[in-house]
């Protein structure tokens, strides 16, 4: 369908054919304003999806506003090499850390795929945590949603087996630059710092005593950050370097990192 199709269908709660079949009927005036109105925000460049009030990801239907990211199709690899790791451990023992969770798309896929794993969700947006619970809730996953700056309020008991994470890695003098649709979304979950590095910094620093050994760190990077975050790890030595992975356009997307087996 196109994005005329897809308005239509949704404010009027019907499939593409019946839209045509009824092509020339009149339409109310709740349906006509509720119309108007979608046309309105979308051509001031807001996003369908901001629109619609929903995303897919993963085969889940998320609910997303302008409080969350709308997820990306490269997240979704971000999920996928998660789950390749996940299979090391037991799925009934295993523990997973999602952080800047956002919609909660990363943890509620993750849950989604693995039932008996344990999932907490970490973000510092109350707003954000009450689109993710009500994603878990409408959706009928178990995910553990926790408000936080990144570590700051976990418990260094709590060991994770995976740790993954999409953190903002805009260039804060980039976020003007960006596609208007994209400045729609909540700077908080674009805005990576200076040089976009920011949180990076702090995950690699702090992660450490939250990590079961052997366990893993798994990170979506920004455009050409791959060798800046390497730089990174030359003064962090508790991790050993395991793959890169690239996205459907060809950008090294996806770092994991391994916690050195002592």
């Amino acid at each position: 369908m196109n994005e005329a199709e897809i308005l239509f269908t949704d404010v009027l709660n019907c499939d593409r054919l019946t839209l045509h079949l009824k092509s020339r009927e009149y339409l109310t005036g709740r349906e006509q304003k509720a119309i108007v109105e979608a046309f309105m925000r979308r051509m001031k460049g807001e996003p369908l999806q901001y629109v619609l009030g929903k995303a897919e990801f993963l085969g889940l239907e998320l609910k997303v506003n302008r409080d969350v990211l709308i997820p990306r199709p490269e997240t979704e690899i971000l999920v996928e090499v998660a789950l390749r790791y996940a299979k090391e451990f037991m799925p009934d023992s295993l523990r997973i850390l999602d952080l800047c969770t956002g919609s909660g798309c990363v943890g509620l896929a993750l849950a989604k795929s693995i039932p008996n794993a344990v999932l907490d969700a970490v973000d510092i947006c109350e707003s954000a945590l009450k689109v993710a619970r009500d994603n878990a809730l409408a959706n009928k996953l178990n995910v553990n949603f926790i408000k936080s700056d990144l570590f700051s309020n976990l418990k260094k008991s709590r060991k994770y087996n995976i740790i993954v994470t999409n953190p903002p890695y805009v260039l804060s003098s980039e976020i003007k630059k960006l596609a208007r649709e994209i400045r729609f979304e909540p700077r908080k979950a674009l805005d990576g710092g200076p040089d976009g590095l920011k949180f990076y910094r702090k995950i690699l620093r702090d992660c450490y005593p939250y990590m079961k050994t052997g366990g893993y760190l798994i990170m979506e990077l920004g455009f050409r950050q791959k060798d800046e975050v390497i730089n990174i790890l030359k003064d962090i030595k508790e991790f050993e370097l395991i793959e890169f992975l690239r996205d459907y356009n060809n950008i090294e997307r996806i770092m994991v990192l391994r916690k050195f087996l002592r």
